[in-house]
């Protein structure tokens, strides 16, 4: 093609030991690990400092028994029962074993978290958390006010800087590069060499050729149009995973969080339950003491979202419309909130005109983190299959499955879950290229996002990107949101195929190099309806109710068929509308180390 057309795309081509999506808090602390022992680079589609790491609030949980007694067995306990048992228990106790360190590691690296009296870090309740096996709650979560992910970014950020991490700021990494290579087994199978990323400022693609991978992507709650979750997690990375061919974990369990500003989605922490904070119905009542006598306001999240609904539904809610329920934070005193809570404060003032201090704040459940993504074992390293490693690929945090959270995540433990498994992911891809070749790339790495992209901006299709995004979010809300049947998620799932066929004649209104948002909002969408259409089929599949998936036709856990993890993979033509061309769901089994499935009260 003559170089003066404007459809000629540069490619740039780099070459590292290890490159890592993500610069939010799994991706920094993996690039603190493997920045020392490895030639490392970190591409992010945002500033690292804007990631959405930073908008976590309430804190980290972690059995330092600063404030009163506890252990991490307890944690691991806690853990599992609060994903009802579909967590996998070897990783609940790494995860409550290491949180200890993970928490010293970060007020080593200049972390200002909250002090007791005596200089000890803090701790507070949270959902979900309790000592001695759900006796009562107990104070577990270290915490930085109500900003603490922010907090954690910033320090993570300071550190990698201090390293001289690489970064490469507002490149969109669109395509894994995978390449055949032939086992020891005899079986060829595709290993990672390299990505493919778009640089935003100027509509340059870069080829970053690596020897391990590793994503940190983070979630996909821009599927629902109820979220706390940014406008850029759209869950790019474990699109671009689900698109190579490798599996996904678990996609139906997704948590909506019990406090967003109602009809805003905007998060107000359970940190405001653990300070003491009461959950009140248009009566006032304190609606918990129904469903959860023991630990009330701060049972796990999918109760308490599947409870607050419940009492909308019936007929006591709050408000003009009898929409939505009431934070009552009012007893807690101006000094608790401006000193404990002080960003939730603002943004009730601010979004809703509403000063906790002296009123109740209306607040519904709000979509807000995946407990399923990329299946990874406890090295961080990806599966092909329910065992099988892919050599130099790795997940660490929300877009990964390892699977900690289970069918419900506990509040506290995703700040924990980047700090652990981000910490192992760094570590074990910095080991593994110590002994690792370069695989070759193919001949033209770019060809199939160059094809892409150009085919997206020469589009003279009719359907807008705004429109369709807006409808996925709509109807996602409607019918696969906290309660889910038979009957709205086939709805859901016409409305795919039917909005999947309408992608196809999007058009690009800004054909531009520089900037061009609009292009990669139409990339976006594309990984947005892939994604939606993998976790209403595998919603559909799993007839009966455990954590976040509560079908209402199903309303029983039913672990004599479903207690193991659902695995999906791309099979037969993935540019079928239909999922059933395309999505073949497997099961994985659930690792169980000490503790056997029980009823689920609190």
């Amino acid at each position: 093609m003559p170089a003066n057309t404007p459809t000629e795309t540069t490619v740039h081509h780099h070459q590292h030991d290890i490159v890592i999506i993500g610069a939010g808090g799994a991706g920094m602390r993996a690039a603190i690990e493997a920045g020392p022992k490895a030639k490392t680079a970190v591409i992010s589609k945002l500033y690292p400092t804007r990631s959405h790491t930073g908008a976590a609030q309430g804190g980290m949980a972690a059995a330092l028994a600063n404030v009163e007694e506890d252990s991490w067995e307890w944690h691991t306990f806690d853990t599992i029962k609060g994903g009802d048992y579909l967590v996998d228990q070897d990783a609940a106790e790494i995860l409550a074993k290491e949180a200890i360190d993970a928490v010293i590691d970060l007020e080593n690296m200049g972390l200002p978290f909250n002090r007791t009296p005596e200089g000890k870090i803090d701790q507070r309740r949270f959902g979900g958390h309790t000592r001695d096996h759900g006796k009562a709650p107990v104070r577990r979560a270290c915490y930085a006010a109500d900003r603490t992910g922010h907090m954690i970014l910033q320090t993570l950020f300071q550190n990698c800087v201090k390293l001289g991490v690489e970064f490469h700021n507002e490149f969109y990494a669109l395509d894994l590069v995978m390449v055949d290579v032939t086992g020891d087994d005899g079986v060829t199978r595709k290993q990672p060499a390299g990505v493919v990323a778009y640089e935003l400022a100027t509509g340059d693609l870069h080829v970053f050729h690596a020897k391990a991978v590793i994503f940190a992507t983070g979630g996909f709650g821009k599927m629902f149009k109820t979220t706390s979750n940014a406008h850029t997690l759209t869950g790019d990375g474990v699109g671009i995973v689900w698109r190579t061919g490798l599996p996904l974990e678990d996609m139906e369990f997704f948590q909506f969080h019990p406090t967003g500003l109602a009809g805003l989605g905007i998060l107000l922490t359970e940190g405001a339950r653990g300070e003491g904070a009461i959950l009140r119905n248009a009566s006032g009542e304190r609606f918990m003491e129904r469903y959860a006598p023991t630990i009330k306001d701060l049972a796990p999240r999918d109760i308490v979202a599947r409870c607050m609904v419940q009492e909308v539904a019936e007929g006591r809610g709050a408000g003009p419309n009898k929409d939505y329920v009431l934070l009552d934070c009012t007893h807690l005193g101006a000094e608790v909130l401006e000193t404990k809570l002080p960003d939730i404060t603002e943004f009730a003032r601010t979004y809703l005109g509403v000063d906790p201090v002296v009123e109740p704040v209306p607040v519904m459940p709000t979509a807000h983190y995946a407990m399923g993504g990329i299946p990874t074992n406890v090295k961080a390293e990806v599966l092909y299959d329910n065992t099988t490693v892919v050599p130099g690929l790795y997940a660490a945090g929300e877009c990964a499955c390892v699977s900690v959270h289970g069918s419900n995540r506990l509040g506290t433990n995703s700040l924990l879950d980047i700090n652990v498994f981000g910490k192992r992911s760094g570590n074990n891809a910095a080991e593994y290229v110590q002994n690792a070749e370069f695989l070759p790339l193919p001949e033209d790495p770019a060809a199939g996002i160059r094809d892409m992209l150009a085919q997206l901006r020469s589009s003279t299709g009719t359907e807008r990107i705004a429109v369709l995004r807006k409808e996925l979010q709509d109807e996602m809300d409607k019918n696969a949101q906290v309660f889910r049947t038979d009957e709205s998620l086939g709805k859901m799932t016409e409305t795919i195929h039917e909005l999947r066929d309408r992608f196809r004649n999007v058009a690009v209104q800004d054909k531009g190099k520089r900037f061009n948002t609009d292009l990669l909002e139409a990339v976006e969408l594309g990984f947005l309806l892939d994604l939606a259409e993998v976790v209403v089929y595998s919603a559909r599949n799993r007839k009966e109710s455990r954590g976040g998936h509560m079908r209402d036709d199903y309303p029983k856990r039913d672990d004599e068929n479903y207690m193991q993890h659902t695995m999906a993979y791309l099979t037969g033509d993935p540019h079928s509308s239909l999922a059933d061309d395309h999505i073949t769901l497997d099961w994985k089994p659930v690792v169980v180390t000490r503790y056997e499935p029980m009823e689920r009260k609190y």
